[in-house]
C-alpha cells in the first residue's frame, strides 16, 4: 500500500522523482543449462531396435536412473536400454544397460561391466532405492519380458537376487505382464521400502496387432490392447517381498500406467500414490494406512482434465508447485490434451491448467518425462517436460515433426512462462527424448537434467544458471524410518517465506532422481527453522541453518 501510494504522488508531481526515488526491483535470473554429455564421456545411445515391424514396444522406452551407488558424495548415472526384437534378449554390447560412475570432476566413467548391471531383457524403467537399509542404494530394472532387482554389495558390484527376493513381477493369473516403470515408497511406515510395480498394457509378440496409417504401417492405438492391473510388493524386512498386490485393493484398478509418482497428499502421514494412465483415467490411490488402498482418482478430481476427458498421461511429478504445503500434480500428455496441473486444495483437487498459463504453453507439445525443480533458486519450482511426438507417423497424424526440443517453464509465483528459448542449446536441438532424472551432478545447488532420446545420445544438461538465489540440498539418513527417507516432508522457513518438499525418487518418465530434497531458497542466505516430519509423524526441528550447503540429517 506504501509503495502505491508513492507511485500516485509521483504521477500526480514529477518533481517529487528527485526526493523520492522508488526501489529497483531484481530482474529474475535467465534458466541456462549447457549439454555437457560428450565432453563428460557419458556416451550412451538409448536402442530400441526399431523395424518396420512397429512393435508397441518400441517407441516406449527407456527410463534414466540418478543415484550415488558407491556412496562417495557425488551422483552417478544408470542407463535402461532394449535389445533385441523379436528374442528381447541383449545380444550384443549396443542393448547394455550402462551405468557411468561420476568422477567428481566434471566426467564419467563407464563402469558397467565391473558392476554387473547390463541387464538380461528388454529394459524399460528404473528404480532406485536402499530396499535393505544397508547405506547403499539397489536398482530394480523393469522389462518387458523380465524385471531384475540388482542388490548393491557395497564394494561396487551389484548382484541379481530377483528370484531370491520374489519380485520377479509374474502376475498370479496374467504370467508376466508388460512392465514400463516401478516405483519405491514405504506404504505402512515400517522402515522398509515397498516395491510399487507398473504395467502398460497386454502386450505379447505373437499377438502384436498389425495397424496402418495413411496407408503405412503404423504403432497401433492404446485402444488396440487390453488394460492391466499394477502390482505391489510388501518389503517383509529380510531381504524378500510379498505379492499384496490383490489384498491391498492395487490389483483391482485395470489400467493403462505410464508413470507413478508418491506424496502423502491429505496430510495423514501414509504416503498415498498416483498413476499416470494412457487413454485412461488417471488413479489415484488413497493410502488407508491399515495396508489398503481406495482409488479416489474421480472423486479427487484428477482422473480426467478440465475438459472431462481422458487424457493420453505420461510423465508425472507430484510435488507442491505454490508453496502452500500440499502437494500438486502435474502431469505430461498428448498434443491437444494440453498437460494437466491439479492444485491440491486441501479437499481434493482444482485443474488450473488454463489459470496457471499451461493450457497455452502446451496445448501444441508432446512430452514424455517431466520434473517440477526449481531451477533458478528464486523459492518457486518450474517445470521441465522432455518432448517428442508419440508416434513415427506424428507428421500426418499430429501434423508436428517426430522430433521435438525441450521445454522450461519458469514459475513466477504460480504463473507459468516459456523460457525454452534463452535456456540453451540443449533445449534447441529437437530429438525423440524420453526419459529424464533430475539430480544436482556437480553439487553446487543447481539442479541439473539427464534425459535419453531414442537412438541418439543421451542429454547430459547442467545448470548454468547464474544470479539465481540461494539454495538448501537436505540429505536424509533414516534411522526408525527408511534409511532414504523417502516420504518425509520438509518445512523450510527463510526470509520470511515458507517452502515445502518432500523426498523421493520417482519423477516423471520410467526414471529415478536424486533422493536429496533441493530447496531454492530465493534471496535468504539463512534458513531460521527446517521441519523435518519423517514417515509416521515424528518431527526434527533444525534452527538458524546456513544456506547453500548440503545439509546431511540423521533421524533421531
Amino acid at each position: 500500500m506504501l509503495q502505491r501510494g508513492l507511485r500516485i504522488l509521483l504521477w500526480l508531481n514529477p518533481l517529487l522523482w528527485l526526493w523520492f526515488p522508488l526501489p529497483a526491483s531484481e530482474p529474475p535470473a535467465i534458466i541456462r543449462f549447457q549439454d555437457r554429455a560428450a565432453g563428460a564421456g557419458l556416451r550412451f545411445v538409448l536402442n530400441n531396435s526399431q523395424s518396420g515391424d512397429r512393435r508397441q514396444i518400441e517407441t516406449m522406452l527407456g527410463g534414466v536412473g540418478v543415484l550415488d551407488y558407491d556412496r562417495d558424495g557425488w551422483l552417478d548415472i544408470y542407463f535402461v536400454n532394449g535389445a533385441e526384437i523379436p528374442s528381447l534378449r541383449k545380444s550384443g554390447p549396443q542393448y547394455y544397460n550402462r551405468l557411468y560412475r561420476n568422477n567428481g570432476d566434471g566426467t564419467f566413467t563407464d563402469v558397467t561391466g565391473r558392476a554387473g548391471v547390463r541387464g538380461s531383457c528388454y529394459g524399460m524403467g528404473v528404480a532406485a532405492g536402499d530396499y535393505d537399509n544397508d547405506g547403499f542404494p539397489d536398482l530394480y530394472v523393469a522389462g518387458v519380458n523380465c524385471n531384475q532387482l540388482f542388490h548393491n554389495q557395497g564394494d561396487g558390484t551389484f548382484v541379481d537376487v530377483t528370484a531370491k527376493a520374489g519380485v520377479a513381477g509374474v502376475h498370479p493369473r496374467l504370467g508376466k505382464p508388460f512392465a514400463v516403470g516401478a516405483g519405491w515408497f514405504d506404504y505402512n511406515n515400517d522402515g522398509h521400502l515397498d516395491l510399487f510395480l507398473l504395467h502398460y498394457l497386454d502386450w505379447k509378440a505373437e499377438t502384436e496387432p498389425a495397424c496402418y496409417s495413411y496407408g503405412k504401417r503404423a504403432y497401433c492405438h492404446p485402444n488396440s490392447y487390453k488394460p492391466l492391473p499394477n502390482m505391489l510388493y510388501r518389503n517383509n524386512g529380510d531381504g524378500t517381498f510379498t505379492d499384496v498386490s490383490d489384498a491391498s485393493g492395487i490389483g483391482k484398478a485395470l489400467g493403462k500406467g505410464m508413470a507413478v509418482a508418491f506424496a502423502d497428499y491429505n496430510g495423514d502421514g501414509f504416503t498415498d500414490i498416483f498413476v499416470s494412465n494412457d487413454t485412461f483415467g488417471s488413479f489415484l490411490f488413497l493410502n488407508k494406512g491399515n495396508g489398503t488402498f481406495f482409488e479416489t482418482g474421480v472423486l479427487a478430481g484428477v482422473a480426467y482434465n478440465e475438459h472431462g476427458r481422458a487424457i493420453a498421461g505420461m510423465g508425472v511429478d507430484f510435488r507442491d508447485f505454490d508453496n502452500d504445503g500440499r502437494p500438486d500434480l502435474f502431469q505430461a500428455a498428448m498434443v491437444g490434451d494440453t498437460f494437466p496441473l491439479y492444485r491440491n486444495t486441501g479437499d481434493g483437487f482444482a485443474d488450473i491448467t488454463a489459470k496457471s498459463g499451461l493450457a497455452a504453453l502446451t496445448g501444441r507439445l508432446t512430452a514424455w518425462s517431466v520434473g517440477l525443480f526449481d531451477f533458478d533458486n528464486d523459492g518457486w519450482k518450474d517445470i521441465f517436460t522432455a518432448n517428442a511426438s508419440i508416434l513415427d507417423n506424428a507428421r500426418e497424424i499430429e501434423n508436428l515433426p517426430d522430433k521435438l526440443p525441450l521445454s522450461v517453464f519458469r514459475n513466477a509465483a504460480g504463473k507459468f512462462a516459456d523460457v525454452s528459448a534463452s535456456a540453451g542449446a540443449g533445449f534447441l536441438d529437437p530429438r525423440v527424448h524420453r526419459g529424464a532424472a533430475f539430480g544436482d551432478f556437480d553439487n553446487d545447488g543447481r539442479m541439473d537434467i539427464v534425459v535419453n532420446a531414442l537412438n541418439e545420445p543421451a542429454k547430459l544438461l547442467m545448470n548454468r544458471t547464474s544470479g539465481g538465489g540461494h539454495w538448501l540440498l537436505i540429505e536424509l539418513a533414516g534411522k526408525k524410518s527408511n534409511r532414504d527417507g523417502l516420504g518425509a516432508s520438509i518445512l523450510v522457513e527463510a526470509g520470511g517465506k515458507r517452502y515445502y518438499n518432500h523426498a523421493t525418487t520417482s519423477v516423471g518418465y520410467l526414471s529415478s532422481s536424486d533422493r536429496r530434497v533441493h530447496f531454492g531458497l530465493g534471496p535468504a542466505s539463512l534458513a531460521e527453522r527446517v521441519q523435518i516430519t519423517w514417515p509416521g509423524g515424528r518431527r526434527q526441528v533444525l534452527e538458524n541453518v546456513a544456506a547453500d550447503r548440503i545439509l546431511k540429517v540423521r533421524e533421531p
